[in-house]
């Protein structure tokens, strides 16, 4: 018989699968409390539930978990884990240190399939969507690492994948991190980012209440689709039209994130026409500086571009911020992600 995770399980499939097996509904908070509030990693540890219960549950249900094969700290304090699956594939995931927190990069497929041409995760291809027992198991195993695991109050998937390529996993995964009986965090502080496969983002914005980034990086359907193939099935027109219906809370705004690149788009008259597209949308731009990645054509613009291009969406009217990405001593900044570095 296949053992059914517990971590592959939302609230409402755990009381399912309680109710299934004949035991109190009530048992269904008490054992996800164990596994994501205690982290437990087995039910023997789960000591106000009786011996024969707990022998009970080992026989239908598991406890999953990743290996950490590998980790890397950068000078500036990240660190990229590289996890192992029980497969044999790996992915990458990364514990980025803020001002007061810190925030987890976490991935939700092997590879991923978008092509996108400045990023390495892309060129490496899709090998399979992850589990939502994996995507959680990245910020549970992260924060077992940590010193002080409640410093670690942000996620957002920007790690390896595409997020709504993987719909259901993710939804599952999103709402155990929500869930006041599981990890708890609040649904300010979790976000998904993707390259804009505009149906998906529809329902995201009916069914999971998270901030939104969407990763942009062009202002014409030309560029665009040069630098991401999704621009073809998904072109400017059809994703601006959606984000314009996407929900957000009271001063809520969905996040562009725009890769800037020396000689394709970083010209201030991109910047005039990234205005002129995201002038109806409630937005916030992130401009990213592109960083390096071996056989990849593009490079940096100089410090005068990026501040040049600032300064004309700001006299937009824009909230423009540039994102030091960090961690790229290590690899571990964005773009730079892929599942070759196991030894």
């Amino acid at each position: 018989m296949v053992k059914v995770d517990f971590k592959d399980l939302d609230l409402e499939e755990t009381r399912a699968w309680v109710e299934k097996i004949g035991l109190e509904t009530y048992r269904a908070k008490q054992i996800r409390r164990w596994i994501f509030g205690r982290q437990a990693e087995s039910f023997e540890e789960m000591t106000n539930i009786s011996k024969e219960l707990r022998k009970y549950l080992k026989s239908f249900f598991m406890i999953s978990q990743l290996k950490i094969a590998k980790t890397e700290i950068s000078l500036d304090g990240t660190r990229k884990f590289l996890f192992e699956l029980q497969d044999g594939n790996v992915i990458e995931s990364v514990l980025i240190p803020e001002r007061d927190h810190y925030t987890a990069c976490i991935s939700s497929q092997v590879g991923c399939a978008m092509g996108c041409r400045f990023c390495l995760t892309g060129r490496q291809g899709l090998a399979r969507n992850l589990k939502s027992s994996e995507i959680i198991n990245q910020v549970v195993q992260i924060r077992q690492t940590m010193d002080h695991p409640d410093e670690l109050t942000n996620v957002v998937f920007m790690g390896m994948g595409e997020p709504l390529a993987n719909y259901e996993a993710v939804k599952r995964a999103v709402k155990n991190m929500i869930s006041p009986d599981a990890l708890n965090f609040s649904r300010r502080r979790v976000t998904l980012s993707t390259c804009g496969l505009a149906p998906e983002i529809e329902r995201l914005g009916r069914e999971l209440p998270i901030n939104l980034a969407v990763s942009l990086n062009a202002a014409d359907d030309k560029t665009r689709s040069l630098l991401m193939p999704i621009n073809r099935r998904y072109p400017l027109k059809k994703l601006t039209e959606t984000l314009k219906r996407f929900p957000l809370p009271r001063g809520g705004r969905v996040t562009f994130e725009y890769v800037l690149i020396e000689d394709v788009n970083d010209r201030l008259s991109d910047a005039e026409n990234l205005a002129k597209l995201l002038k109806n949308i409630k937005a916030k731009i992130n401009l990213i500086p592109f960083n390096l990645c071996n056989g990849t054509p593009f490079k940096t613009p100089d410090e005068g571009s990026i501040l040049a291009f600032q300064d004309k969406l700001v006299r937009k009217n824009l909230t423009v911020t540039i994102r030091r990405s960090k961690g790229s001593d290590i690899s571990a900044a964005c773009g730079q992600l892929r599942s070759c570095w196991m030894s």
